[in-house]
């Protein structure tokens, strides 16, 4: 049967209208690729194409190239030009609250260690022992020491050599000369920052913008009540940029926090080089998103504003008068992304007669928003790799994407 004109493919007519299904199909591939930034340009590197996307005015602003979300040689970059060499944060700094508590993590493929030493400070070494190149510690705990389980050697919470067995004989071991390297961690508000790059601003300096906006709300004061780890089959960058729009609220958190916002009454303005913001006027929906009802310091609408701060690149803050969440993120290739998840309360709401349960009612929620998250976020990725998507125009409401998007091309090198 002959299809409708309306059914037919432009550029691909057919006098009997009954071309086999596959054909019609190859057609269909070939005429989206035709169409620019819908597939990987052979003749253009993923970094190219991202700078072409981002070089028009925000108005004219599309979504990110597929390349850039699908390209293992494109995430090789980021590893070393952006997770390399930029603040990335471990989470809440009273997760360490005592002499010998400790996290690990990875940044860039390089094995770390957190912890808070003898002194009471925050301490960043390497995770590597320095004899035969073990990790030494997993997951998160408490020691006096640092033991290599390889061969035992043994390092003080600074990180220096404190002893390795049946070393005497080796007329080169000097244990005074040996000590695990140090990594830079500062406490910022409340964050744990680390970064490999020794020249790197202190986030003091670079983020000194978000502490104009947000300082009223003292956020080094809010306490973290959980803290876990889970790994989602999506890109990092597609998670990323789910949380810096609101756009998708509405119909994404349809059964939970959807019906708390409305789309005209978000407002998104022009970040800055290290990080993008917008806020949200909640209405009564959720109590815990407002400043407690004791709470006579905070006025007007700041009893009100949500913010949801992007901190580049990886730190995703959604921070509200009564209750703060994050997630922190690490690419695992480029089909998925490890994240860190936490939140907690601020400390009215936490000296509140009821805090156990609303404490209870928060955690519910937010778990409940990040599986529907979930489920948005492995659907992009989904249309990512498939052969018929490609990117469309950006709403003015997200012009965090573009923001973030002109963040990526700014860091990788052509």
């Amino acid at each position: 049967m002959k299809l409708p004109d309306s059914q037919r493919l432009p550029g691909h007519d057919s006098p009997d209208g009954d071309r086999p299904a596959q054909t019609w199909f190859n057609l269909a591939i070939a005429n989206f690729a035709e169409q620019p930034m819908t597939r990987h340009d052979p003749s253009l590197t993923p970094i190219q194409e991202l700078r072409t996307n981002v070089s028009v005015p925000f108005n004219q602003a599309r979504a990110m190239p597929k390349s850039v979300y699908t390209s293992p040689e494109f995430l090789k970059q980021e590893q070393e030009h952006i997770f390399g060499t930029d603040w990335l944060s471990a989470g809440r700094a009273d997760t360490l609250k005592n002499p010998g508590d400790y996290l690990t993590m990875q940044i860039a493929g390089e094995p770390i260690i957190i912890l808070r030493d003898r002194d009471g400070q925050l301490r960043g070494l390497s995770n590597v022992c320095r004899h035969r190149m073990s990790t030494l510690l997993e997951g998160r705990g408490q020691v006096r020491s640092i033991v290599c389980p390889y061969h035992a050697w043994t390092y003080n919470l600074d990180g220096t050599l404190r002893g390795a067995p049946a070393m005497t004989l080796n007329e080169g071991f000097c244990k005074e000369q040996i000590a695990l390297p140090t990594v830079r961690v500062e406490d910022w508000l409340g964050w744990i920052m680390v970064t490999l790059n020794p020249a790197a601003p202190a986030p003091h300096a670079q983020l000194k913008d978000v502490e104009n906006l947000v300082g009223y709300l003292d956020m080094a004061s809010y306490r973290e009540t959980f803290r876990e780890s889970f790994r989602w089959n999506t890109n990092w960058k597609v998670l990323a940029e789910n949380f810096m729009e609101s756009y998708h609220l509405p119909v994404c958190h349809s059964d939970t926090i959807g019906g708390s916002v409305d789309l005209l009454k978000m407002t998104c303005p022009e970040g800055s080089p290290s990080f993008n913001y917008h806020y949200i006027l909640k209405n009564d929906t959720v109590p815990l998103s407002l400043a407690h009802p004791d709470n006579t310091t905070l006025q007007g609408d700041q009893r009100r504003i949500t913010w949801l701060l992007s901190i580049y690149p990886a730190l995703l803050i959604t921070l509200t008068p009564g209750y703060f969440w994050y997630l922190c993120l690490t690419p695992d290739g480029a089909d998925h992304v490890n994240v860190l998840y936490g939140g907690g309360m601020s400390a009215d709401w936490c000296a509140d007669p009821q805090a156990e349960a609303n404490l209870a009612a928060l955690k519910t929620l937010l778990d409940e928003v990040n599986t529907e998250d979930k489920g948005c976020t492995e659907k992009v990725y989904r249309g990512l790799v498939a052969g018929l998507s490609q990117p469309g125009p950006l709403s003015h409401l997200e012009r965090p994407n573009f923001e973030f998007a002109t963040y990526i091309a700014s860091r990788i090198p052509v």
